[in-house]
């Protein structure tokens, strides 16, 4: 008898429709990345990159559910690229907070994190979150029902996965909080931004003295998207955690339709929308590294 992978009869179509619209967001993602050279938005082209072959392996797994390393592959991938995705975010706010607030009042009592710090902190925090979920993911994939100590590698598995997805619960909240609040207490510095730039009444773009480019005034466009993406990535990740905690025999692993409509779903637009609003049309500094007169000024 064949062994099935899935609890379920996974569908080749829902697979099929992700993949073909993760591959057309990640297409778009790396030609803006060349485009705008904005090579600190590596990390999304790696996350759309990881969500598009996800749900390519997920369609070619529908067709061989007894197929091992074809389902560990499209699992894994699925479930580590929302933390790339998040760490997306923290690196675009860090920008913003540069690019928007005076120098001056860049603290941790103004901000609640410290500054120069915060891309760093969450970072750190995604990279123990990435593992943790990467150990647990292979271990629950990886083990069959046929296994003497089963039972045993599936809680380890699923104590570990969860584990990984607190750890991002707790800092992606706490950081999803503070870049909330950014929306307002940054409303202070509207006319000090103004007069950096040298905005005209009325311009919907300035210019880059540095580049000679031309850049849209509404950072707070793109700000709005990632408190959006926020809360995506919350909803899919709360999910995620009923899922391993409800184990093979919950609701949640015995049908498909959870997994499309809390996690790719919701996974899509946080690819898609960076694409519209994509962080090379607003802010100045994308380089890996930010230049020294960006952290002064």
């Amino acid at each position: 008898m064949v062994h099935s992978y899935y609890d379920y009869t996974p569908s080749q179509t829902a697979a099929a429709v992700f993949a073909a619209l993760f591959s057309a967001a990640f297409s778009a993602t790396f030609i803006q990345w060349i485009r705008y050279r904005a090579w600190v938005w590596l990390v999304m082209v790696v996350a759309a990159s990881m969500e598009s072959l996800g749900y390519i392996f997920r369609s070619i797994s529908t067709r061989h559910t007894d197929n091992r390393g074809v389902f560990i592959a499209q699992f894994s991938l699925i479930i580590l690229a929302p933390v790339l995705i998040a760490a997306s975010c923290y690196v675009i706010f860090g920008r913003i907070v540069f690019h928007v607030i005076p120098a001056h009042s860049r603290t941790m009592k103004f901000l609640w994190v410290p500054p120069r710090f915060i891309t760093l902190i969450f970072v750190f925090c995604d990279i123990v979150a990435l593992f943790l979920q990467l150990v647990g993911a292979v271990i629950v994939s990886g083990t069959q029902p046929t296994d003497p100590d089963a039972k045993s590698k599936l809680s380890r598995g699923k104590d570990i996965a969860i584990a990984g997805l607190a750890v991002q619960l707790l800092c992606f909240g706490l950081f999803s909080i503070v870049a909330i609040r950014f929306n307002f207490i940054s409303k202070q510095f509207n006319k000090e931004f103004e007069d950096k730039i040298g905005s005209v009444k009325g311009e919907k773009y300035f210019t880059v003295a540095s580049s000679n480019r031309k850049l849209k005034k509404n950072w707070k466009a793109l700000l709005r998207v990632v408190n959006i993406v926020c809360v995506l990535i919350l909803i899919r990740s709360v999910y995620r955690v009923c899922d391993f905690a409800l184990g093979k025999n919950g609701y949640l692993e015995q049908n498909e339709w959870p997994a499309y409509v809390f996690d790719a779903a919701p996974m899509l637009p946080c690819v898609m929308l960076f694409v519209y609003w994509h962080p090379g049309r607003y802010l100045p500094y994308l380089g890996f590294r930010l230049p020294k007169s960006a952290r002064e000024n």
